[in-house]
């Protein structure tokens, strides 16, 4: 094939990745959202997943749709670009149509911002939301922020999705100070699969294959300094995801720190720098020399290590620890149980009530809400919003019967 026909066809397959709303919740990628389809259980679970972040730091963010018997339900919404589109009306034409639309967070801001644009791709399923959905800096009721009223159900006010072969169960909800943290779990009983979003996460050294279409973010993170090329190597490549994750489990890693900015222009606008993608060498980041120590407890090698997301933990849990607890509780109950797919990172994860009710006991044991090392910061921010009243004390007060 001629350069001419590449580029052709590159241009067309960037064009079926567009999404136009991206200005709304401006996060990485941006403009353009490329979509990794996967089956998770044949015939029954798929995921599609799309790159979501900040600066460079981007990890996976996934739609789980399920085959149920009345159709296809989609949770947690990701722009529905022409790409994901196409993928699922294949689903459609062997499966059955999109009867619901599920949205079982109240803040997933990542999750909500795509519901109204899959709503009106799909105008004849339900929508079914968490309750309590609030939205800033104003609030706004949800019909102003795009959803249909006459489609738009509450998840247990008005009833439940799919209720003959799912079980929803509910962690929180919590009051956050701006709104509520509150998340609905989907377990799938005909494939003991449930479906989360951000409560429980599982992280591998493998780069997720997102990046094989473009690894930039990662090899941006590889650097030491910013006058360093991106230079792609599979080491290199695990190097940046492994960096990647602690920022976006951390913040600020303890083992990372700033330097001065005359050090930071000193290394910018280098020859082979200078363009938008390397960020014109404008790297602010120094790595201690022992960084990868800090990766121990966040990254299993070869499969994912399940855990709980640190700045859930430190930021949402820090004076609940028994309501999630109390979740885990639940979650072990469940019969039949085999496997856990959260919203984020790998997927699916292996989960059955043995391993949770392990995890549930390593947690009760656990040292929570911890405020030193990686997370100094997130203990700093934590208090700053305690001392400053935007999040309360007692975090389930509010909800108390």
């Amino acid at each position: 094939m001629s350069k001419t026909s590449n580029h052709t066809v590159n241009r067309q397959e960037l064009s079926r990745q567009k999404w136009y709303w991206w200005p709304l919740f401006p996060l990485y990628p941006y403009g353009i959202r490329k979509t990794v389809f996967k089956e998770l259980v044949p015939n029954q679970i798929w995921s599609f997943e799309q790159l979501q972040g900040l600066y460079y730091v981007a990890v996976p963010v996934r739609l789980t749709v399920i085959k149920t018997l009345n159709g296809l339900m989609l949770i947690n919404p990701l722009p529905p670009t022409d790409e994901l589109l196409d993928i699922l009306h294949s689903l459609e034409d062997k499966h059955g149509p999109v009867v619901s639309i599920v949205l079982p967070t109240a803040s997933g801001l990542e999750h909500k911002i795509s519901m109204p644009a899959m709503a009106r791709a799909f105008p004849k399923a339900l929508l079914w939301v968490c309750p309590g959905q609030w939205s800033f800096p104003l609030a706004m009721p949800l019909a102003l922020l795009g959803f249909p009223v006459n489609r738009t159900r509450r998840i247990f006010n008005d009833g439940l999705p799919e209720s003959q072969s799912c079980e929803w169960i509910s962690l929180g909800p919590l009051d956050i100070g701006l709104g509520r943290f509150q998340e609905i779990s989907c377990f799938h009983k005909p494939t003991g699969s449930l479906i989360v979003t951000d409560a429980l996460i599982g992280i591998q050294d493998k780069p997720p294959e997102l990046f094989d279409y473009d690894p930039t973010p990662i090899l941006f993170h590889a650097r030491d300094s910013g006058d360093q090329p991106l230079v792609d190597t599979p080491l290199l490549r695990k190097k940046g995801w492994a960096r990647l994750v602690l920022f976006s489990s951390f913040l600020k890693p303890d083992k990372l720190s700033i330097p001065p900015v005359g050090i930071i222009l000193k290394n910018s606008f280098r020859p082979g720098l200078r363009n938008l993608k390397a960020h014109f060498g404008i790297y602010p980041f120094v790595w201690a020399k022992d960084w990868e120590t800090s990766t121990a407890k966040l990254i299993g090698k070869n499969r994912p290590l399940l855990q709980i997301a640190p700045v859930l933990e430190r930021l949402v849990f820090p004076r609940a620890k028994d309501e999630f607890l109390r979740w885990l509780d639940t979650l072990s109950k469940l019969k039949g149980m085999r496997r856990v797919i959260p919203a984020h990172f790998s997927a699916p994860i292996d989960f059955n009530s043995r391993i949770c009710r392990d995890f549930r006991r390593k947690i009760s044991l656990s040292n929570w809400a911890k405020s030193d090392g990686n997370w100094i910061f997130l203990d700093s921010v934590d208090k700053s919003l305690l001392k400053k009243g935007v999040v309360p004390q007692d975090p389930l007060r509010a909800f108390r019967d």
